[in-house]
């Protein structure tokens, strides 16, 4: 094989978007941390790749998370994993603001958050083989099927997030929409780079904790799949 044939295939003429621009109004307390937090923990995006080390301040295992929403899990996580850097990708400046609020409650310094779409940011800032772990949770699920295509987890972008994961590191995808979770476990599945931990779908891992919309939809009978597959 050359290194031509083992290069990851292009990224569409039109690329996927890690995000879709809603309108959303910052609370008071998110217009605060953002101003006096976001200069320490909001990194601008580059075309280069990052040197975490130089960052955080220290050599530690680097997870990188697509979309976190409000962040209420990747301040959970972060606690949780304090031998452990994060990397948050977001663009909604209302959930930038209430993560780094948390940040600031929580004298979180294993955190930092990137206000710029996901896809180039690991297109452009993460270097190949340097993430322990990507998760995914609850990405739009573009219900209509004329939509479909517009879903993140589609095999291009799958095949970037696992030449950017190092050998033995983790994909872990959740999703409430079923159509979304089955088409997941194809794209996953066919990515010759990934293996399943598990037959088919994962029981939820423990450092995810459940959010209010999930524990609301459990109570309501709703279904939550979570998938996790690790770099060949």
């Amino acid at each position: 094989m050359t290194e031509a044939d083992d290069a990851p295939a292009p990224m569409p003429a039109r690329p996927i978007r890690s995000f879709v621009l809603r309108a959303g109004r910052m609370g008071p307390g998110q217009a605060r941390a953002l101003a006096g937090l976001g200069p320490k923990f909001v990194l601008p995006f580059q075309t280069t790749p990052l040197d975490a080390a130089a960052v955080f301040g220290r050599s530690a295992p680097l997870v990188l998370e697509i979309g976190f929403g409000m962040g209420d899990a990747t301040a959970h996580i972060a606690a949780a994993r304090a031998d452990t850097d994060f990397i948050g990708c977001e663009v909604h400046a209302p959930g930038v603001g209430a993560l780094l609020k948390r940040i600031g409650e929580q004298d979180l310094h294993n955190l930092r958050i990137v206000q710029h779409d996901a896809v180039e940011v690991l297109e452009q800032m993460i270097a190949p083989a340097t993430l322990a772990a990507v998760h995914v949770f609850f990405p739009d699920p573009w219900h209509k099927k004329k939509h479909n295509k517009r879903r993140l987890i589609q095999p291009p972008f799958v095949q970037r997030l696992a030449s950017r994961l190092a050998p033995g590191g983790y994909l872990h995808c959740a999703t409430d929409w079923q159509p979304y979770a089955q088409q997941m476990l194809a794209v996953l599945g066919a990515e010759p780079a990934l293996s399943n931990t598990a037959e088919a779908y994962a029981d939820k891992p423990a450092y995810r904790p459940l959010t209010k919309f999930e524990n609301r939809g459990i109570g309501l009978g709703h279904g939550v799949w979570d998938l996790v597959f690790v770099r060949r």
